[in-house]
């Protein structure tokens, strides 16, 4: 529960954001999620040269779909750690980490695959009408790629924003061409607090529309 201080300096720090940002680019339900990601890192290029990119369906559909109890697929736990846990509570919402089990582990060695693709091929059920959020392994985001193109996977939403040098950009750039909805950006920036600032974004635009 945030306390009246760090409301305040939380509502300080989005005034600034909009001060410097000024004119933008994005719609009544982007900006709050794009100035969401500026909040958590202090980076304004994600409104500029590295900024967030929607498709139409992204948010409307990541919303239902979090309100009805969806799986929250992560990459590493590095998201779970950014996220604020009363939403998943609240909502029903099981969150789903495989990165770190022996299983996965073992397989990865086998099959001479990364860690993180052979997570997401373990996580197909919660993919499957979920959402995943991917902050910092390209592998993660190229591996439910191809699971998609295959057909045998259908997220309600993509949240790809791997940071990094190697795949990082062009697994974005091959997500943006996917019909599934997505939430992604330009170029190297991303990482695990991104990706559940995002669904943090999220969870409120929900909250905000049923108090309305």
């Amino acid at each position: 529960m945030q306390t009246k201080k760090g409301q305040s300096i939380e509502d300080a720090s989005m005034q600034m954001i909009e001060d410097e940002i000024g004119v933008h680019q994005y719609n009544e339900k982007e900006w709050p999620i794009v100035r969401r990601i500026i909040h958590s890192t202090a980076d304004f290029d994600f409104a500029d040269k590295n900024k967030i990119i929607f498709h139409k369906d992204a948010i409307q559909s990541g919303m239902n779909a979090l309100r009805n109890g969806c799986s929250i697929v992560v990459d590493v736990n590095g998201v779970i750690g950014g996220l604020n846990k009363q939403n998943p509570k609240d909502f029903g919402n099981n969150i789903v980490c495989n990165i770190s089990s022996p299983e996965i582990m073992e397989l990865a060695k086998k099959e001479g695959k990364t860690r993180s693709q052979v997570s997401m091929r373990a996580a197909i059920s919660d993919i499957e009408g979920g959402i995943v959020a991917i902050g910092n392994a390209p592998t993660a985001l190229l591996e439910v790629i191809q699971m998609v193109k295959e057909g045998i996977v259908k997220p309600a939403l993509i949240i790809g924003i791997p940071v990094g040098f190697i795949c990082a950009a062009e697994s974005k750039e091959d997500l943006s061409k996917l019909e599934v909805p997505f939430i992604t950006n330009i170029g190297r920036k991303g990482g695990s607090s991104s990706a559940s600032a995002i669904i943090n974004a999220i969870f409120k635009l929900i909250r905000a529309e049923s108090s309305s």
